[in-house]
């Protein structure tokens, strides 16, 4: 069956049911878990729209493969070590007389690896490429068979880079560069609460020099990638605690920090320390949720979508599109359908799952279809204003049935938000924070044993965030928490259809504190081999985060509190 995208991202999609197919996923009907499947990765490709990316280095043109041979004279690069941005000398002596010749400088291009499944996805960990080479510039040797060429050291993955001279397409001289991390700070200093941006460069692109881990006050706060960002990785951290210096450090860590790493064979993944002053408590910051920029998808597929449904109507050339194809729970969207060719009393459900991620084994989840409308169709058109309903996030599918069949659809994709705390008025009186209501009254546990708003607790006060359209996939299911910059635990949306509501204790001398969340890569159950840095804080997840590529939009989140004696 052939599926047509009328426009992109939240203008109005438009999806065909006719003969062939652009996507090969099936949506899963009528239950199968995450583990019923075997894993089937792919390499995802990175979006364009990530901001601040790199180019490849110097010329930017891949070199073909070249034969290398293990006598022949070195080039002199000077310094050998450095940083990006620092100055260097490549020179070589005792070459051809008046010969031209090509310098490469040797890079990858590494990328994150997805399981995409019917109703799910999963995180499959890196895809570490071979080095190749690409063109740095053309020189040519003097009467004696020298050379000087002086450049800067461009942003790149951190490591060692091969650097050879090639005469017609061999290499006849060999040298090398080995880049160490940069780190860079700002501001150096302001209130509570202050955003603090953190550069971080020449990150690896293997196993244990892609990773790093930012601490604050010795406190882990979460880990750094740069896959897709070419080993430079930009993350914003706030300040937190009392009056004074702190420490914040970005270590090499595979998840946590490595710290032996001067004996390891990677002793080039320094770290990176700045000292940050607190000036002072400016009092309570407003409720935040930070969602990363747009980006068209590099993965057609979308989660919940089908095209071999056998419930599919074959006879159907309908075409539905929305007014907005992306919004919060309760969202208004206007659904469209031309090209009807039934008539009649017609469902519009919502395509999405039940189940859980606890225990997974055998069956863990099952296709659900929840009734957002009923219209009856007339012509071959019809409009209808649809609520999107609380419920997981992430990618579902919104399709119009006649009977158990599917005559069109089209995917909607449901953003994480905070919940509002509201007044018999209708007033919002409180976004995200209350105090905890242990009682287990029926109406008390539904809501996660969330009670009444507040941002002001006693020290050893149990307190909760809330949240909705938390998602199910590996990599929206969970939001992990850091209490003044440091890791505390995480939540999960799966089982309560995207409501999270999770408890903190208020602790610390009295005055503000920072509570902030972020995305995670979930590698519990089920679980997989080979999937690095999973069940921690991302806070690179803005720009370099697999789910970016399928057109996910997985935010993190600001909070704060006021401890009181």
């Amino acid at each position: 069956m052939k599926i047509s995208f009328n426009s992109r991202s939240k203008k109005s999609l438009a999806i065909r049911i006719a003969a062939a197919s652009v996507f090969t996923v099936a949506m899963v009907t009528p239950a199968v878990g995450a583990d019923s499947l075997p894993p089937a990765p792919i390499n995802l490709i990175a979006p364009t729209a990530i901001p601040n990316v790199a180019p490849l280095p110097f010329t930017g043109v891949k070199v073909a493969k070249f034969t290398t041979s293990t006598t022949m004279p070195n080039l002199l690069v000077a310094p050998a070590t450095g940083y990006v941005g620092d100055a260097v000398t490549i020179s070589g002596t005792g070459l051809a007389a008046n010969a031209t010749l090509d310098l490469t400088w040797s890079t990858l291009s590494p990328t994150w690896r997805a399981d995409i499944q019917p109703n799910t996805v999963n995180y499959m960990g890196y895809s570490f490429a071979d080095k190749f080479s690409v063109g740095m510039t053309t020189v040519t040797t003097d009467a004696t068979g020298a050379f000087t060429f002086k450049t800067k050291i461009p942003e790149d993955f951190g490591g060692i880079h091969d650097i050879y001279a090639l005469q017609s397409g061999v290499a006849i001289a060999h040298g090398g560069f080995q880049m160490g991390r940069g780190f860079t700070m700002t501001p150096k200093s302001g209130p509570i609460g202050t955003p603090i941006t953190v550069t971080y460069t020449g990150m690896g692109g293997s196993l244990y020099t892609a990773g790093a881990a930012a601490y604050w006050d010795n406190h882990f706060a979460g880990e750094m990638q740069s896959m897709w960002t070419r080993g430079t990785a930009k993350v914003i951290l706030r300040a937190s605690g009392a009056v004074g210096n702190h420490v914040l450090e970005v270590k090499n860590a595979l998840q946590t920090a490595y710290l032996n790493v001067i004996q390891s064979p990677i002793p080039y993944t320094n770290s990176g320390t700045g000292i940050f002053k607190v000036t002072k408590d400016a009092g309570l910051l407003p409720a935040k949720i930070i969602y990363p920029a747009q980006m068209d998808a590099t993965v057609a597929a979308r989660t919940m979508l089908s095209t071999t449904d056998p419930n599919l109507d074959p006879n159907s050339k309908a075409v539905a599109t929305l007014s907005t194809s992306s919004g919060t729970i309760k969202t208004k969207t206007t659904m469209t359908v031309t090209g009807m060719s039934t008539t009649g009393t017609h469902q519009i459900v919502w395509a999405t799952v039940v189940g859980n991620r606890v225990n997974c084994t055998g069956v863990c989840w099952a296709y659900d279809a929840l009734p957002v409308a009923t219209v009856d169709v007339t012509g071959t058109t019809f409009t209808k204003e649809l609520t999107i309903p609380d419920n997981l996030g992430g990618w579902h599918v919104l399709q119009v049935k006649k009977g158990d069949l599917i005559e069109a659809q089209i995917p909607f994709y449901l953003k994480q938000s905070i919940l509002p705390f509201l007044d018999k008025a209708g007033k919002v009186i409180g976004m995200g924070i209350a105090k905890a209501d242990l009682s287990t009254a029926p109406d008390v546990i539904a809501r996660g044993q969330s009670g009444a708003p507040s941002n002001t607790f006693k020290a050893g006060e149990e307190f909760t965030i809330s949240l909705k359209g938390v998602g199910w996939t590996q990599f929206d299911n969970t939001q992990a928490v850091t209490y003044d910059n440091s890791f505390v635990g995480y939540g999960c949306g799966f089982n309560s259809n995207g409501y999270v509501v999770i408890h903190l204790r208020a602790t610390g001398a009295p005055g503000t504190h920072i509570i902030d969340l972020h995305p995670v890569m979930y590698t519990n159950q089920p679980s997989f081999a080979d999937t690095p840095y999973g069940m921690m804080p991302v806070l690179t997840s803005d720009r370099d985060f697999p789910a970016l590529a399928l057109g996910y939009q997985i935010p993190s989140y600001q909070f704060s509190i006021t401890v009181t004696k």
